[in-house]
Parts: structure tokens; sequence; C-alpha cells
């Protein structure tokens, strides 16, 4: 396995991280500790979650995920060994989430609010900190979820930056959180976080949790040159795009129990684009081409990116788990490489 610094600190993380919105609603708590035992003997450290999993959320699965984090911490006793990263949500979720503390519409980063997120999460996750705490989305109105054109509707009704990094800073002294990052966020979002810790000496954002892959390279456009300057690096979360990047869709063959086959109506508004066939479609015929399997090559594509600081893998199965690890032992030549950047030229980002 190999590690990078997260962000400024110096924090190591595997360049994998394993995901786990799916433990409590598609997987059980036994095959959520079966993925962190087999993941930890693979050299990861890193675990991502947050306070809204299981996905698809609901209001009988809220906190689940952390829940048996934290089970597994506790009979495992290997809390030190691991970062633990997890989320606060806001109410800018496209959902109505009303069963988080009164509700989307009355969610927001106040001291309060972030107080019983954390509060929250140490329970569920039975230990004193985490290491990494992130904003899972912005408060205000903005382009994010698949949204490429900005609309601006603004009525102002969202804690500005300062204050959030004030009421951080609270939780950082106390001990409850080690780093914080954000997710979601735009380049605008990054760089005032950035501009207003500089200013007042305020917690530093140290990761971006955006989507990348294949099927969405938008963080290119704006984020990258973001990430490599201010060493705030990508944890790209949808990697294989819901699984499109695994080849397991292709000929519009949907596994029972995959994702897009028991969740289409959540998922269609990112992947029902004209162009989503004819890429992966490419895709595939690079990987069979140079005898790679699709989700290493997808994977090690996503690894290989100068901003990026961990690519976090989401699986259902132990088999998918053991393919989407060794891709960090894959390598892809230039050949690949450029015959995957003209793919992109011709399909540039169906999936964003």
């Amino acid at each position: 396995m190999k590690y990078r610094k997260l962000g400024t600190t110096d924090i190591e993380v595997s360049v994998i991280c394993l995901g786990t919105m799916t433990w409590g609603e598609q997987n059980t708590q036994e095959e959520g500790f079966q993925q962190m035992d087999y993941s930890v003997d693979r050299g990861i450290n890193f675990f991502d979650t947050a306070e809204l999993y299981a996905v698809m959320p609901r209001k009988e699965t809220y906190g689940r995920t952390e829940e048996i984090i934290g089970h597994w911490f506790k009979q495992r006793k290997k809390r030190d060994k691991i970062i633990l990263a997890s989320k606060i949500a806001s109410k800018g979720d496209p959902g109505d989430i009303y069963w988080i503390r009164e509700g989307s519409d009355k969610l927001n980063f106040n001291k309060k609010n972030m107080n019983e997120a954390i509060d929250g999460s140490l329970k569920r996750l039975q230990t004193d900190y985490i290491d990494l705490y992130q904003l899972h989305w912005p408060e205000r109105n903005t382009n994010m979820f698949g949204k490429l054109g900005y609309e601006h509707k603004d009525k102002g009704d969202w804690n500005k930056f300062e204050d959030v990094l004030g009421n951080l800073q609270k939780f950082v002294k106390e001990g409850k959180i080690r780093e914080v990052g954000l997710s979601n966020e735009t380049p605008w979002g990054v760089s005032k976080y950035l501009e207003i810790t500089k200013e007042k000496n305020l917690p530093r954002m140290m990761s971006i949790q955006n989507p990348y892959s294949l099927l969405n390279r938008t963080y290119e456009i704006g984020l990258a040159e973001v990430s490599i300057r201010e060493q705030i690096g990508l944890l790209a979360y949808s990697p294989l795009a819901s699984g499109y990047l695994s080849g397991k869709y292709r000929n519009e063959t949907y596994p029972k129990g995959s994702r897009i086959e028991r969740d289409w109506e959540f998922w269609k508004y990112r992947y029902n684009t004209p162009n989503l066939k004819n890429a992966v479609e490419e895709y595939c015929k690079i990987s069979e081409k140079y005898n790679l399997d699709m989700s290493q090559m997808s994977l090690k594509f996503c690894e290989l990116q100068p901003f990026m600081t961990s690519v976090i893998i989401g699986a259902t199965t132990m088999e998918q788990l053991k393919t989407d690890i060794e891709s960090v032992n894959v390598n892809l030549s230039d050949e690949v490489i450029k015959e995957i950047n003209e793919v992109q030229k011709i399909y540039p980002n169906p999936c964003p």
C-alpha cells in the first residue's frame, strides 16, 4: 500500500480509502467487519463515513454505518490504527432529511448543530475523536451533485465561512476532531475557506471530497490547480461511477441488488445521460486491449492524478473489494493513459 500526507499535516493516509456508505443498507454488520478486517490487513488505514449513512438515506438507517464501525473498533481494539473521517449533514442536500436534527430546512453549521452532530457521531463510533471532520455539502445553494450550471439563488441564510471555521475551532481545541475538510465544494468555496483561515488564524481545510472518475473529470477544470497549489488534495468519491466503470452494466444489464438496479430513481440524475453508454464502451475496449481489469484501470487512473490524496472505494462484495484494493499494484502505460485521454476528448464528462 502507498501513503500520502493529508493536506499540510503529518498524517499519512493510504491512497485507497475504505468507503462505508452501504453498510447497514446493502451490507450487514458482519460484511462490514469482513471488509474492515481485510482492508486493514492489506495496508488501508483510512476509513470514510458520515452521520447520514447508510445510503440510501432513510430515518430507519440514520447513523447505522457509524454504529457498525463503532462496534468494530470496540471488538477489534484498532482505533489507533485508523485515520477516521466522518461528515456533518446540512440543509444544502437536494432531498428532505427531516429526521436529522429537525429536518433539512433547519440543518446548518452553527455551533449547536455541530455540537449535536459531532457528539452523536462520537457516540455511535465509540471513540473520543474523529481524525478528519468534513462538511458533507455546502449550506448555500450551488451546483453540486451533478449540476454543471451555476444559478445564483443566494438568500443569505447560511453561516458565513468565518463563523463555521470558528465553530470548528472549538471542537479542535476540545480534542473531538483533529483536522477539518470539505466535500462537494466549489473552487470559490475552497478558496474562501483558505483565505479566511490565513486572515483569522482559524482551522485549515485539509481535503476536498468530491466526485472524480473517468466519466466525471470536472474536478480538473478549476479545483485541480487549487488542490496542487494550496496542498488541499482530493478524496475522490464515486471513482467507479456507481459501478458503471466496472463494466458490470455493459449492454444495459443490471445485476439484481446492484446500486443502479435498486435505486435508479435516485441515481438517474447523474447517469441518465446521452454519452454514458458510448464512453463506458470505449473504456471497456481499452481495458480489454491492454488486458487490464476495468475497475482497476479506472481506479489507478484516479490514483495517478497529481491532485489526488486518496481514492474512496465502495464495495458490496468481498470479490469487489479485493479487486479494487489490488488496483494499487497495477501499472498504466503511457499508451493506456493517452487512449483514456482521447476518449475524454470525444465524450467529455458524460456523468458530472
